[in-house]
């Protein structure tokens, strides 16, 4: 995020971008209504009627995978009618030339037929925006999850340098993340390419600088993603996999290649609090701690690094991630590495100039710190870009609106898009054993529009079979008039009934993420096998 959570509360404009926030992120959701209780405007765009767009004053439900076509509209329009902030984009900008010339050809009008909304709301939600004084940004993986999120993300980039909200309070572009300290496992060098604080492996300074402090020689060489190893694996090119806390067999798309692959591998190891689907198939299962029975930080989706302190002792001979890894390193050969968090905590923040100033000391005594925070007497970055962008100008990257990987076709005429649910979390690994939540939230689920519903001769609670060219899944039919009728929702929690059976793995080009959030798939009626109901009944 650019900005701060509470930062919200003040915001004039808020736009929410494909996210369920009050689903998926309650608390946050919860101050956006603040904000609107203090007057702010709200804008949606997303292919549900989510629980937030009750609280819009534009809701524009888009077609899954047309995100840029709204954003390049809403830019047209701005742009057209002056609406941009002019002085900001000439002093604290470049290459606003190409943006103006990329969407010329967006009007309001072509990007209706394209999102399937009314050229008048995106007029609307463009000046709304534009008039703001302080306007924010809010999306998720509605955004990313897409065969073009990366230029989706840059898109509404774009949108905020154009309108002045970017390095102002209560503005910028603020992505929430899907798990706690995901973005911590991104500060830490979490990625292919890059060390603690997005420091890059092949820059020639980076690479001297931790070779000397670790003692090694190193590649400047980026590895690879997740999506990538997994594909790799199941060509044999990947010989051992190391996985701590993920469950791909769930989480990741075309799940029967993700099968197929992990069980190709040589040597699998699962590194978890559980034996979860994933473990299952592995070679060998470290048993790590849950966050209560260790020490250490996590950094949350506003950049804030926040202790973590230990409750109670380990269960079950299982060790916190760290000590596993330390005696991992010292089996290798590797001895007298790290005896506390606190004492690795210290080598990161040597050599990652963002989190320079931040010690256990002083989160002890401050309760929290927001990267950047360079030196020890700084206190921290409420927003990012005040007074100019890290960069210098804001660079604007504009894109060409793509069509989804899979558009509907005479096979699969419908467009299946994948989310979460309130009562679940992630890969149900923990959620899925807490009895009130499995009451709430009992199994796999396809929502569908009533009109396409009764053209299927389906009603609410039917089991219905959904194909797509990766394969089928039965589930439960929700009748909801939440979606359009050539769109259907599934949750990706359940592994029986699992959704990412049937999702894309068609990757965005330079993010490398899979296209989660629309594919090509068809529904139909499961019929009774009533020789099975003749026994269950006898």
């Amino acid at each position: 995020m650019t900005n701060s959570i509470n930062e919200l509360i003040d915001s004039n404009v808020i736009l929410i971008a494909g996210s369920n926030t009050t689903e998926n992120h309650p608390v946050i959701g919860a101050k956006i209504r603040q904000a609107k209780k203090k007057g702010a405007k709200i804008i949606v765009a997303d292919p549900r009627k989510i629980d937030i767009s009750d609280d819009a004053d534009i809701f524009l439900q888009i077609n899954p995978g047309t995100n840029i076509a709204l954003w390049n509209a809403m830019m047209n329009y701005i742009i057209s009618e002056k609406l941009e902030a002019a002085e900001y984009v000439k002093e604290r900008t470049e290459n606003y030339g190409e943006l103006v010339s990329t969407v010329a050809d967006f009007t309001p009008e072509t990007a209706a037929e394209i999102c399937g909304v009314s050229a008048e709301d995106i007029k609307a939600a463009a000046r709304m925006y534009a008039e703001a004084a302080k306007g924010a940004i809010v999306y998720c993986m509605g955004v990313t999850q897409h065969s073009t999120g990366t230029e989706g993300v840059m898109s509404m980039a774009n949108l905020a340098l154009l309108c002045g909200n970017i390095g102002i309070e209560s503005g910028g572009v603020n992505p929430l993340r899907g798990q706690n300290n995901v973005q911590g496992a991104c500060d830490m060098g979490g990625l292919p390419g890059t060390y603690p604080g997005y420091q890059k492996v092949n820059d020639p300074a980076v690479k001297e600088k931790f070779e000397k402090a670790w003692g090694v020689e190193l590649s400047d060489q980026p590895g690879i993603t997740l999506t990538e190893i997994v594909h790799n694996a199941g060509h044999g090119d990947i010989k051992l996999l190391y996985i701590m806390g993920e469950n791909p067999m769930v989480s990741d798309p075309d799940l029967t290649h993700v099968e197929e692959a992990l069980k190709n591998t040589e040597f699998l190891v699962v590194q978890d609090i559980f034996l979860t689907e994933t473990a299952q198939l592995a070679d060998v299962v470290l048993p790590a701690t849950s966050f209560a029975e260790k020490d250490g930080t996590f950094s949350n989706t506003e950049r804030r690094v926040q202790m973590v302190r230990k409750a109670i002792e380990p269960i079950g001979g299982s060790k916190p991630d760290w000590q596993i890894l330390a005696d991992l390193l010292n089996k290798l050969g590797i001895e007298g590495n790290y005896a506390t968090p606190e004492e690795i905590f210290a080598e990161i923040c040597a050599v990652t100039p963002s989190y320079g100033g931040i010690t256990y000391g002083r989160l002890n005594e401050l309760g929290s710190l927001q990267w950047p925070c360079p030196t020890t007497d700084h206190t921290g970055t409420k927003y990012l870009h005040s007074g100019k962008c890290a960069r210098g100008l804001g660079l604007f990257k504009p894109a060409v609106f793509k069509p989804s990987a899979e558009v509907p076709d005479a096979d699969y005429p419908v467009i299946m898009t994948t989310g979460r649910v309130l009562y679940h979390y992630h890969t149900r690994t923990m959620t899925g054993k807490v009895d009130g939540l499995n009451a709430m939230s009992p199994e796999s689920f396809v929502e569908i529009n009533p009109d396409a519903a009764r053209k299927l001769s389906i009603v609410e609670g039917d089991k219905v079979k959904i194909s797509t060219r990766r394969g089928s899944v039965v589930a439960t039919a929700k009748v909801t008039p939440k979606l359009k009728e050539n769109v259907i929702f599934m949750p990706f929690h359940f592994a029986d009934g699992a959704a990412n059976t049937l999702t894309n793995p068609v990757l965005d080009p330079i993010a490398k993420i899979p296209e989660y959030k629309s594919c090509a798939a068809k529904i139909e009626k499961v019929a009774w096998d009533w020789s099975e109901k003749t026994d269950q009944i006898s």
